[in-house]
């Protein structure tokens, strides 16, 4: 006999969605993009009906994590029914549909019904994560109006790093060891665009087959501030070697830098032989 599958827990899974969210330092309900493409609540991206209550939550979550930056979603089917489809190795998010049943008590029809809701999981797909789409669903990235810059290209190109422009945020991800960043057209001049990329690229150095430094801390831990700091530094060594004015990318890391500096006089040091290229 086969065992019966366990049910979901959606209520479980939405929760535990959002707290790792604001565990990371991000608010779910803060709209993650500031983008032409963008235009507030997500939507279907074949009915263009906007999403409502918890589910535009986990959809803004989901897009922040996953750095898409457009705001239209389907379902498998709807891809299929316009000729796209998921690319292999995408995973969908989990949301909820909910609907007010109305159930009468057992053998007596003259009682008033109860109402309640009932809920059930939905998967969706954002539109980056597809193929086949038809002309003009997915807009092309916006062109720069600065040109790049060669000595920072040539550092880039020089490291080996995989970089892939798309979605609204920077990060390097050690665990595929590959750095995203915004599309050029998204930064307002060469400095912005390449301050980012080379602060990315110092986190690459720290891999464990490259530099080897501690990259596990948790957001806002001392070693994940630590690591913060020391690709501020090696950034602005770099974007001073390409002739470019280095930006501060994250000054909310300042007051922990301070507190740890003067805990230990020699982390500066320690910080400045990590981050040297």
């Amino acid at each position: 006999m086969s065992r019966k599958k366990a049910a979901r827990d959606l209520y479980r899974e939405v929760t535990d969605s959002v707290i790792q969210a604001l565990e990371e330092g991000v608010a779910p309900w803060v709209k993650p993009w500031d983008s032409a493409t963008s235009i507030g609540k997500p939507v279907n991206a074949i009915t263009n009906k906007p999403y409502h209550g918890i589910n535009v939550l986990i959809l803004w979550s989901h897009a922040r994590a996953q750095g898409y930056a457009h705001d239209r979603w389907l379902t498998y089917k709807q891809a299929q029914s316009i000729g796209a489809n998921p690319r292999k190795g995408e995973h969908g998010v989990l949301c909820i549909y909910y609907k007010m049943i109305e159930k009468r008590p057992a053998g007596n029809d003259e009682e008033a019904p109860e109402t309640f809701p009932m809920a059930r999981g939905f998967t969706l797909f954002n539109i980056e994560q597809c193929e086949n789409l038809p002309d003009g669903m997915l807009e092309p990235p916006a062109l720069p109006d600065w040109g790049p810059v060669e000595e920072a290209e040539r550092i880039a190109a020089a490291s080996g790093a995989r970089i892939t422009e798309q979605g609204v945020r920077a990060f390097y991800r050690p665990s595929d060891d590959g750095i995203r960043m915004p599309p050029r057209g998204a930064f307002k001049d060469a400095g912005a665009y390449y301050s980012v990329l080379l602060h990315e690229l110092v986190h690459w150095t720290g891999h464990k087959s490259r530099l080897d430094r501690l990259q596990t801390g948790k957001f806002g831990s001392p070693d994940y501030a630590f690591e913060e700091l020391i690709a501020e530094m090696g950034a602005a060594f770099l974007s001073a070697h390409c002739g470019l004015e280095g930006t501060l990318q994250h000054p909310e890391y300042i007051r922990s830098w301070i507190e740890r500096l003067k805990n230990d006089k020699r982390e500066l040091f320690r910080a400045l032989t990590s981050s040297s290229p």
